[in-house]
């Protein structure tokens, strides 16, 4: 194991047992076989397996279970969220804990109230747009939970955070767009709760400004779905000088828009460019591919979820920037 420091998933293949086991043992637990307690311990022995037990120093026992809670139409997010969470929690013998919330209701604070009293964790991951949501984060702090962010764009400085250079990336589409000779867009907006949408959109404008475009950029709805989607490329693509390309702040939405134009029997992208957010699953799914951003959700999620295991994260920037990767595909480019 030289070079990588042993997890927990090591010491459970070296002793041939599951990981659940090792944590049991790690824990001091009393329901584990004595033959099994002793193949453990050899295991950790060997690997030099040190347990994240000086982390583990809450006021009280560790729940080790991670939460997350969610508000998002995107079944792409919300899995990719899950499954990077999931597995750094998996390394380190912890449980993931998942709740729903809507934050678009009044009762938020209802609803935040009843997970917490009714779950015992050691920490939640926040994913858009409850990363905006100051009731969450007031009860969070009331009780002492500690939390990290994921692609927060306020309450800077409250809690430790991940995300990409959402302005960057979305300047990027627009240099790709100006670059292939278009000049009349469009934009498909995102909730107006979810900070990094507005971000997007943002950057999208001011690389449009800095590039000579002068004229109004139209917008319509599309609530990062693929039917709000349809229904917003629906009133672009109606419009009498309609545009020849049009940016959406998702890859589901973008999907829509892309459907919207097949259906007024447009072709993509002869008669309309389509560029969209994430590289999610369907944008590989659509024809033509579409062009994106792929942004590391799941590395996002497991280094959230380590942060919280860790509890050491005095040395740790409030706000940790991951790498974005501009892709360009056929529904942007002939």
């Amino acid at each position: 194991m030289a070079g990588k420091r042993a997890t927990i998933i090591d010491v459970a293949k070296q002793a041939g047992v599951s990981w659940t086991t090792v944590s049991r043992v790690v824990n001091g637990e009393h329901n584990v076989a004595e033959k099994s307690r002793v193949k453990v311990q050899a295991a950790i022995d060997a690997l030099g397996y040190v347990p994240h037990m000086a982390a583990r120093s809450l006021a009280g026992a560790r729940a080790f279970t991670v939460g997350i809670l969610f508000d998002n139409p995107s079944p792409h997010y919300t899995m990719k969220i899950q499954a990077g969470a999931y597995q750094a929690c998996r390394e380190h013998g912890y449980h993931l804990l998942i709740e729903n919330m809507e934050t678009g209701h009044v009762d938020v604070a209802e609803q935040i109230d009843a997970i917490l009293t009714n779950t015992r964790v050691d920490g939640f991951i926040l994913t858009p747009p409850i990363t905006e949501c100051a009731v969450v984060l007031d009860a969070l702090e009331a009780r002492d939970i500690p939390y990290v962010r994921i692609a927060p764009v306020s309450f800077g400085g409250r809690s430790k955070a991940l995300s990409i250079d959402d302005r960057s990336a979305a300047g990027e589409i627009a240099q790709h767009l100006w670059a292939l000779g278009h000049r009349r867009f469009g934009i498909v907006t995102g909730p107006p709760e979810h900070g990094a949408a507005g971000t997007r959109r943002e950057g999208f404008l001011l690389a449009l400004a800095d590039l000579g475009h002068i004229a109004t950029v139209p917008e319509a709805y599309g609530g990062f779905s693929f039917e709000t989607g349809i229904e917003a490329g629906r009133s672009l693509l109606a419009m009498t000088d309609r545009p020849t390309a049009i940016f959406a702040m998702n890859d589901d939405s973008a999907a829509g828009v892309m459907s919207a134009a097949a259906q007024l029997g447009l072709k993509v992208p002869h008669d309309v460019a389509v560029a969209g957010f994430d590289d999610s699953w369907i944008a590989q799914s659509v024809w033509p591919n579409l062009t994106t951003i792929y942004q590391p959700i799941s590395e996002m999620a497991a280094a959230a979820a380590e942060l919280l295991i860790a509890r050491n994260g005095s040395d740790e920037p409030d706000q940790v920037e991951l790498a974005y990767t501009f892709i360009a595909r056929g529904s942007t480019r002939l």
